[in-house]
């Protein structure tokens, strides 16, 4: 009896008689986890980065003259990119583009040139000018933007009183909006943002500059001038500050500048001039100036139709302020600039 006993208590105790665990997983956790919701990013203007809700209408690029002539200009202190080029005679000449803003008038406005469908082709929206020799006018139409020109008869451009021929041709981009083709819609990214003025390329990895020194020929030389109050590079004609037809400083979040080769063309102008261009398809040496600071970069641009991209020596992305920028094109072998 006593060993019946010993061998009761023995399975009484023995571990395979004792229940495995349940584990049930809580649903109230596992529906916390699945409840995280992503990150949002705010909507940001793809020409300038600035937060807002985008208009879906067209990028609307103007040509615009920039002669002593043709200064104070209307409208550019509200345009999200320039970019400045040479044309023949080596005077500076504007493509202004315009789209989260919409001065009610813009001008002098002017002919065309080769670069110009190189500029506005990746924006896919539309060319405002005076005309163009023909030569040239098919290149814009070949870039497959919507050309708007006064000497077509397009609606929104006339000659004002203020000013005397050929510097008198103002438009409307009210008017412009109003008339694009189906399919013309806002434009895509055309360079990289940070999302904070603080986390951009020049400002993170660059070196303090005051001022930027350009020559993009002997009859050009625009200056920029650092701007703490602001947080803007200041446009200066020269040592003449640059103003708008409003009063406005001219000024930029960002200056590019971008170098490279500016062949002359078939083309003539008067006197039978060479109207030169330049190769942007390609690539090339570059300098950021946000901030207060400048950093080299690179330029890269694929084809006609693509933006031109901006990137680090390591190969990384450049990124810019939220805000307006003003593109400069040196000539290579040219024309310079001078940081200081």
């Amino acid at each position: 009896m006593a060993t019946g006993a010993l061998l009761a208590l023995a399975a009484c105790g023995s571990p395979a008689a004792t229940p495995a665990p349940t584990v049930t997983a809580r649903a109230d956790v596992a529906s916390d986890k699945q409840a995280v919701p992503a990150p949002e990013v705010p909507s940001t203007w793809p020409l300038t980065g600035v937060e807002g809700a985008p208009d879906p209408r067209p990028a609307i690029g103007v040509k615009i003259e920039n002669t002593s002539a043709a200064r104070p200009q209307s409208g550019l202190d509200q345009a999200d990119v320039v970019w400045e080029t040479i044309i023949e005679f080596e005077v500076s000449r504007l493509v202004a583009v315009f789209h989260s803003q919409a001065p009610e008038q813009v001008g002098p406005i002017r002919s065309v040139r080769p670069m110009d469908p190189q500029i506005v082709a990746p924006l896919g929206g539309m060319l405002a000018f005076s005309g163009g020799q023909p030569g040239i006018v098919q290149l814009v139409a070949a870039s497959g933007v919507q050309q708007i020109s006064h000497d077509a008869g397009a609606p929104g451009l006339e000659r004002v009183r203020t000013r005397k021929a050929p510097h008198n041709v103002y438009g409307s981009l009210a008017t412009w909006w109003g008339i694009a083709e189906a399919g013309r819609t806002a434009p895509a990214e055309q360079f990289g943002f940070a999302r904070s003025a603080d986390r951009a390329a020049a400002v993170t990895a660059g070196t303090p500059a005051g001022t930027l020194a350009f020559r993009l020929s002997g009859q050009s030389q625009p200056t920029w001038t650092w701007d703490a109050g602001t947080g803007t590079w200041l446009r200066s004609e020269g040592s003449t500050p640059a103003t708008a037809a409003n009063g406005a400083r001219l000024s930029a979040v960002n200056v590019v500048a971008i170098t490279a080769p500016h062949p002359n063309t078939g083309y003539g102008a008067q006197g039978g001039a060479p109207v030169p261009t330049y190769e942007l398809v390609g690539s090339g040496d570059a300098v950021i100036a946000t901030g207060g600071k400048t950093v080299a970069a690179r330029w890269q641009k694929d084809a006609q139709d693509q933006p031109m991209r901006l990137l680090l020596p390591d190969g990384s992305e450049a990124s810019l302020a939220p805000g307006n920028t003003w593109v400069e094109l040196v000539p290579a072998g040219k024309g310079s600039l001078t940081i200081s």
